[in-house]
């Protein structure tokens, strides 16, 4: 399975613009989804800010903190694995919607106080 452009495009999109595209298609020919392409570079990322320390102080002369991109990085995990952004190869509903929105909305009466 190659990536197609739209892929490529969104797969930058979510993770850069340096991002290897060589590293890129052998993970989608392996994984079959860019999500998860995605979500596997984002949960690496995620592990390798996570071994280092978060903070460095030099007294004086420098602070370096990496807590909001930790913080940073484990959002769009989340917003991810929930199916936001939609990507071009996600599957489909019959009505040409992606999987996973809401089919049925019902409307109840309150009961009154």
């Amino acid at each position: 399975m190659a990536l197609t452009p739209a892929v490529t495009a969104w797969l930058k999109s979510e993770l850069g613009s340096t991002a290897d595209l060589v590293d890129l298609e052998a993970r989608y020919t392996r994984l079959g989804s860019a999500r998860a392409v995605a979500l596997e570079v984002l949960r690496e990322r995620l592990a390798d800010l996570r071994a280092q320390p978060t903070t460095v102080n030099v007294s004086g002369v420098v602070s370096v903190s990496f807590t909001e991109n930790i913080k940073s990085l484990e959002r769009q995990i989340a917003a991810l694995e929930t199916g936001q952004p939609p990507a071009p190869d996600d599957p489909l509903d019959p009505d040409g919607s992606t999987l996973g929105g809401v089919g049925m909305l019902y409307l109840v009466e309150r009961p009154r106080r």
